[in-house]
């Protein structure tokens, strides 16, 4: 198989994969509490890339740690996966899942605003521009959900979904000055995060793990948070990044498909019009941050 063929396999694979993880939210949400599923999810994870740095024989890399590695993985992991992911899960238990997606799903806007505010890179009037567009795209979801379909959505529930674009634009800051390889990154912010649920789970007596509610959480393990990412990574490193990653804002659009299939949630016009203005004014907007940077 060519190179190009294998990356579009393989971001065919990443669209799919990440298109199925709202729905996989919602019905482990039905059995397991927003900690619990958390748990399940990160120790699945931690398990899988685990697996994955011995196949690779990664974990040399682990021996190659300093005090300061672990330290400084010890305090990002407080960001993600427990902030983000409690701040996520519980937006999506108080959401319904095609509000809670296309506003979380607002993070790359926001880290360009991050960019500019704390890494003082340059922006142009286009940007703002595109910047604008997406935050109109979220104003129309979420102004739906007070005049049509879903009669009053949760004002907490919104202002969760927007604070997780937030927490994880401040992650991606943070966590991409990091040289170590992508894999073994994603293994230690799992292995503390782990801990820190587990810990969070005995001191408040709510460990209650619903039988039903472990297979969705095993797959978000696996999908949302484990393999799918390192198949992207892969996948653009065998072929053009910037053709791949523009693909992958068909996800959300496909996702609306499953929530209407396997939640039954009744997609309103207002949710396609407005994560059409989100995935456009991202799209725009990285092509802005291009021509600025040239």
């Amino acid at each position: 198989m060519k190179k190009a063929q294998k990356a579009y396999f393989l971001i065919t694979l990443v669209i799919l994969f990440w298109s199925t993880v709202a729905t996989a939210f919602k019905i482990g949400l039905r059995y397991l509490s927003v900690a619990n599923l958390l748990f399940v999810v990160s120790l699945t994870s931690l398990v899988l890339l685990f697996s994955v740095l011995i196949f690779t024989n990664g974990v040399v890399l682990l021996k190659n740690l300093r005090f300061h590695n672990f330290i400084y993985f010890a305090l990002l992991s407080l960001l993600n996966p427990l902030l983000y992911y409690l701040v996520l899960f519980k937006a999506y238990a108080l959401l319904p899942a095609q509000v809670a997606q296309p506003l979380n799903y607002t993070w790359p806007i926001v880290l360009s605003i991050f960019s500019v505010v704390f890494l003082k890179e340059k922006v142009s009037i286009f940007q703002m521009l595109a910047i604008l567009l997406s935050f109109i795209g979220a104003s129309i979801i979420v102004a739906e959900g007070y005049s049509g379909v879903f009669s009053h959505i949760s004002v907490f529930g919104v202002l969760l979904a927007l604070l997780s674009a937030f927490i994880w634009a401040a992650f991606w800051i943070l966590n991409v000055k990091n040289k170590l390889p992508a894999v073994l990154k994603l293994f230690l912010n799992f292995l503390f995060g782990t801990i820190y649920v587990g810990v969070f789970l005995l001191l408040t007596g709510g460990f209650q793990i619903s039988p039903e509610g472990i297979p969705p959480a095993i797959f978000v393990g696996v999908f949302e948070m484990g393999i799918t990412y390192l198949l992207f990574l892969k996948a653009i490193s065998l072929y053009n990044t910037a053709v791949l990653s523009n693909l992958v804002y068909l996800s959300p659009f496909v996702s609306l498909l499953f929530i209407h299939l396997f939640l039954g949630e009744t997609i309103a016009l207002q949710t396609i019009v407005g994560l059409f203005l989100i995935v456009l004014g991202i799209v725009l907007n990285g092509m802005f941050v291009k021509q600025v940077k040239e």
